[in-house]
This record gives structure tokens, sequence and C-alpha cells, in this order.
């Protein structure tokens, strides 16, 4: 009797919250999750799938899984205070390095985004061409439109990848500046990513 007592209690469902099931589907999705898909596969409001998502990044604090939003997406990143360990443990130390051009188009990229490429070029006083070939590759910028001005240029943005890359949990955290058209000039210095030395390529 107590062993089919015991059986019955093991066969009986668990009810886990609902952070806990957002946390499920946001670790087998392929990719960033919109609040809407959340909500509609289980069944309740966006707002509950927001109050769900602050518990579940409230959570996550000190742990190696971090909760990124990324243009009201949402996805499982490692921690980017162990990204040295990850890179290490799969072989990719070394090759993720920047040049100054790089971080450079990076910078105005994420502070000024969306951005065209010659309004890039025309910030940076070169040609970007090979700068941006290169950090899409990496998936570390993205189309995300195309510019009404002549010739209708394409726009690009930061990616999800950016964020995990740099440690962010969203481009909200990137250090507050005061950015105009015109930085770079002695009036309005360029601004700088968080990053550390170690990103830099000798």
């Amino acid at each position: 009797m107590a062993e089919d007592k015991d059986n019955h209690t093991n066969n009986q469902k668990i009810e886990l919250p609902l952070s806990a099931k957002v946390e499920a589907l946001l670790f087998v999705s392929p990719g960033s999750t919109s609040q809407k898909q959340l909500a509609d596969t289980l069944g309740v409001s966006t707002q509950k799938i927001r109050e769900a998502l602050d518990e579940l990044e409230a959570g996550l604090t000190g742990r190696g899984i971090r909760l990124q939003e990324n243009k009201g997406r949402y996805q499982l990143t490692t921690a980017p205070e162990l990204a040295e360990d990850v890179e290490f443990f799969l072989h990719l130390e070394g090759t993720s390095r920047f040049t100054a051009a790089s971080l450079e188009t990076l910078a105005i990229l994420a502070y000024q985004q969306p951005i065209t490429r010659p309004a890039i070029d025309a910030i940076r006083g070169v040609n970007s061409d090979s700068v941006i070939r290169n950090l899409l590759s990496k998936g570390l910028i993205e189309e995300v439109g195309r510019s009404d001005g002549p010739g209708r240029p394409i726009l690009y943005g930061t990616s999800p990848e950016f964020l995990q890359y740099f440690g962010l949990s969203s481009i909200k955290d990137l250090p507050e500046m005061d950015v105009k058209p015109q930085f770079g000039t002695e009036e309005s210095p360029q601004p700088e990513l968080p990053l550390d030395n170690h990103l830099l390529k000798e």
C-alpha cells in the first residue's frame, strides 16, 4: 500500500511557477523570443509574462546564465564574467579580437543605430565597407531596414550577440552619453564601448 501511494505521488504533475516555464521555453528556443510568443504558448497575458521575466532575471543574479533583452525579445545567455572560461572551453580564445577600426565602428553604430554605412563613413572620415562586412560576419551587427534617403541605403543596428559579447543585458545598459551627429570632434568625443583591453588586437 505504501509503495502504491508513493507511485501515485510520483505520477502527479508538479506545477512549476510561471517563471520556471518561461525559463524552459527560453532555454530550448533557437533564438530570441517575444513576450507575445511566450504568452500565447503558456496561455497567459503579456503582463504576467513581464512579471515572470522580472522574477527570472532576479533569480539568475550571481549565476552563470543571464536573461538578455534586445528590441523587445528575450533569450538566455552565459554570464559575461565567464566569457574567457567559455571561450577556452569552446576553443575560441584568440579568435574574437577586434581592430581599433572595428571597435570605433561598433561604438558609433551602438550609439547612433539605426545608421547607414555612408553616415558611419562621414563620422569616421574613412570607408567602412570592410569593417562592416567583418562585423556582420561575426554576427555583432545586423541589417534592420533601409533609409528613406537617396538610394535607400541599408540601416544597421547591433545584434543580440553584440549584447552578449560586451556583457550587456540591454542596449539601454550602454554608458549614457550625449551623442550628436558631429561626435568625434573636440566638442563631442567619440563614445567608447565597455570592454577589456584583451579584446583589442595588437
